[in-house]
């Protein structure tokens, strides 16, 4: 007995200082992840093995990663205009457009029409009446999908297009989506025509964690209509009321319908992670001629970009802190969990102390009470360095939004998180056009008239307790 200990003990220390040599050489890794990860599985031998292979690393299975570069090399890039850098205004907007085209070489697009849904239940709405105009194709891509209002409004309009002969393809992710998925009405999308796939599906978690890791997920919020109109934001398919978090409602989101080239890309990422998850072969649908009299010749000039674990690892916190450092006189940012890394922090704060007017507005309540005080334990730099900060009260502020100097901005389903910017599949549109600057910036005045600011007087008053908190989930923040 004693002989097995050891020998179970000699194995044990073995695996402990591979995992820890692992952690150290890990590439893509900050050295404040690799220091947190270190001390993470020498203080708890075992605890912290297992936790580092559960999260430590960004793993999705061999097989979709294979798939996932295949799809990359292989799949056609719908056109742009490769002299759009000249329209895009003074060189400092130039930037964001130029490495936003080097994370899918996906090039900007202009001839653009866009508008802003007024609410959540009005983009339903709208989105609805959409599909009921189908007359070629309908693609859904959601990550959760609510039995709810909305979202049997949604499958209902799904089901009656595919009944008229308009294909339509649908995909949940597994697990945002897996009340939506396990109930009667996946069944009924399946029943009536409707091509309905499971995204990134978990299947047996023991298996699961072999192959990756499970909370790798298909964040991405698109719908596409005729291979021409193109909805982009943060709405899920679900109420305001959101009822699996009913406490933090209304979650309060923003939806932008786009009509025009621009479409034609937010097709390209549906299509890659529809032949990614096994659908059939719809490539087809990235060459298709554009239709006589599709573009607004005034229109706006607009790029996709979309990431994930398959593309390069900085690409979406990249693109965020280029587009801030772009600013000039004013930058506005919502997103609902903020949890930066370096180099989106200190581009909202350079930003603030080169004097450019910055706001940043979070939700007051946050239905996660790890993000929240995450979130709050960067309040004394942000407000330190001039950051003016604000607490939305009425719901939970999800919309992902920002506006630079009321000309460019973003807006789309990736947050100012760890999660968006390594582990989850987002999409965004990078937009230059003043006319939804205008619009969009207008709509972030309604969240700061239910904002209450954050002074430094407020964050004064957090007591040590509170800090101590904060503080302590900052620093587990680069471990995932």
């Amino acid at each position: 007995m004693q002989a097995f200990e050891t020998v179970g003990g000699t194995i044990v220390a073995l695996a402990e200082v591979a995992v820890l040599v692992r952690a150290i050489l890990r590439p893509h890794r900050e050295p404040a992840s690799r220091i947190a990860w270190a001390v993470i599985i020498v203080a708890l031998p075992v605890v912290g093995l297992l936790a580092y292979l559960l999260l430590g690393e960004v793993r999705i299975s061999l097989k979709r990663r294979v798939r996932g570069r295949e799809i990359e090399a292989k799949l056609p890039r719908p056109p742009g205009d490769e002299a759009l850098a000249e329209k895009i205004g003074a060189g400092f907007y130039r930037a964001p457009f130029a490495l936003g085209r080097s994370i899918n070489d996906l090039p900007p697009t202009d001839g653009n029409s866009v508008t802003l849904a007024a609410d959540s239940n009005a983009a339903i709405d709208a989105m609805i009446e959409d599909i009921d105009a189908a007359s070629s194709t309908v693609h859904l891509c959601a990550y959760i999908w609510l039995a709810d209002t909305n979202g049997c409004k949604i499958k209902d309009a799904l089901i009656r297009a595919a009944g008229r002969g308009v294909t339509v393809r649908a995909m949940a992710d597994a697990l945002g989506s897996r009340l939506f998925i396990r109930c009667q009405h996946w069944r009924e999308l399946t029943k009536g025509g409707v091509q309905a796939q499971v995204a990134l599906p978990v299947g047996n978690p023991l298996w699961t964690f072999i192959r990756g890791r499970v909370d790798l997920r298909n964040h991405r919020k698109l719908l596409i209509v005729d291979n021409r109109i193109a909805w982009c934001g943060s709405q899920n398919v679900a109420d305001p009321q959101f009822r699996i978090k009913p406490r933090y409602a209304p979650w309060v989101d923003v939806m932008s319908r786009w009509q025009g080239p621009v479409a034609r890309h937010c097709q390209y990422l549906f299509v890659s992670d529809w032949l990614g998850d096994g659908g059939d072969d719809i490539s087809g649908l990235l060459a298709e001629p554009w239709p006589t009299g599709g573009r607004n010749e005034n229109g706006a000039i607009a790029q996709v970009i979309g990431t994930g674990p398959t593309v390069r690892y900085d690409s979406m916190p990249s693109c965020f802190a280029e587009l801030m450092h772009s600013a000039r006189r004013e930058l506005v940012v919502t997103t609902p969990y903020f949890v930066p890394n370096d180099q989106v922090l200190f581009a909202l704060t350079s930003a603030a102390r080169r004097g450019v007017e910055t706001t940043l507005i979070l939700p007051r309540r946050n239905d996660s009470i790890v993000v929240a005080g995450t979130s709050r334990s960067y309040y004394q730099d942000l407000v330190g360095a001039g950051v003016k900060l604000f607490e939305y009260q009425r719901g939970l502020l999800h919309a992902k939004t920002m506006v630079v100097d009321r000309k460019v901005g973003l807006i789309g389903s990736a947050n100012l998180d760890r999660r968006s910017f390594e582990l989850n599949f987002e999409n965004n549109i990078l937009f230059a056009d003043e006319d939804f600057a205008r619009a969009l910036r207008a709509r972030q005045d309604e969240y700061l008239a239910d904002s209450h600011e954050v002074t430094q007087a407020v964050v004064d008053s957090f007591g040590i307790f509170s800090r101590l908190w904060q503080n302590s989930l900052a620093m587990m923040s680069p471990i995932l």
